[in-house]
């Protein structure tokens, strides 16, 4: 375990931990894992996926299904994972079935797992200090594991699997990284940063060598890119997404089957 928290904190990478993570959680048995971070959540779900980080190694036809079809916005375990800070055995879902106390989009969302043969894991929910900022991890388990065993092998190991998800999640949502949306080029993000270090846009098109008009355009391209209406929004959400004020290339967040 020392040596892959170590390479979690030496790496500068979002792709390069990811796959570090993937692999070291298929030696506990979890062979799929999908984990998203946003910091545009809502009430009780992670909002815009456009504004969101998404990584997974999930087939494509799962993820379709699933995250692209909206269907996960009434997934148990998710919505368990949105509101929690902590892990929690999908055992939980699974009672709650026998009982009769899902409704029937969640029992869809049920059928669509076990379609994919999604049916043994455990949820994570990453509390984070700004309300509006959560992270969660879903790890499902190899084929032909139950949630018996799945259970068994969280009892054993509880501590490193909660610490390693955890460390993962910290390093990652604090990295540079671009959404499903547009990234910023070069020009937008230097122009808002110089608007969160107070300039004008007169000043900003002195120091950048360029006239007030084609300032206004990089900044009206990044409100665009960002989907807000005010360039104090742009600078705001472009911050919390780490585009600008960056010590490193963004990563764009795309899904890999």
């Amino acid at each position: 375990m020392l040596a892959f928290c170590e390479a979690v904190l030496n790496s500068r990478d979002i792709k390069e931990i990811w796959d570090l993570h993937c692999r070291e959680m298929a030696r506990y048995g979890f062979d799929r894992l999908i984990y998203a971070f946003s910091s545009f959540r809502t009430t009780n779900n992670f909002g815009d996926l456009d504004d969101a980080l998404i990584l997974s190694n999930h087939s494509k036809a799962y993820l379709d299904d699933f995250l692209h079809s909206g269907k996960f916005r009434d997934a148990p375990m998710v919505n368990w994972a949105v509101d929690n800070d902590g892990a929690k055995s999908w055992r939980w879902a699974g009672e709650r079935a026998q009982r009769t106390e899902l409704t029937a989009a969640e029992i869809e969302v049920i059928n669509v797992n076990n379609r994919h043969g999604v049916t043994a894991g455990y949820s994570i929910g990453f509390g984070d200090l700004s309300s509006r900022a959560h992270g969660a991890m879903g790890l499902v388990a190899q084929y032909g594991l139950s949630q018996d065993d799945v259970d068994q092998i969280w009892d054993e190991n509880s501590r490193v699997l909660l610490t390693m998800n955890r460390l993962v999640h910290q390093r990652i949502s604090t990295m540079p990284f671009a959404t499903a949306r547009r990234p910023l080029t070069n020009r937008q993000r230097e122009v808002l940063e110089w608007v969160a270090d107070g300039k004008t846009t007169a000043d900003i098109a002195v120091i950048m060598g360029l006239t007030s008009s084609t300032v206004e355009k990089h900044l009206r391209l990044a409100r665009e890119a960002l989907d807000v209406d005010t360039t104090a929004q742009a600078v705001m959400k472009a911050s919390l997404q780490k585009q600008i004020f960056m010590t490193a290339p963004p990563y764009r967040g795309a899904i890999s089957p």
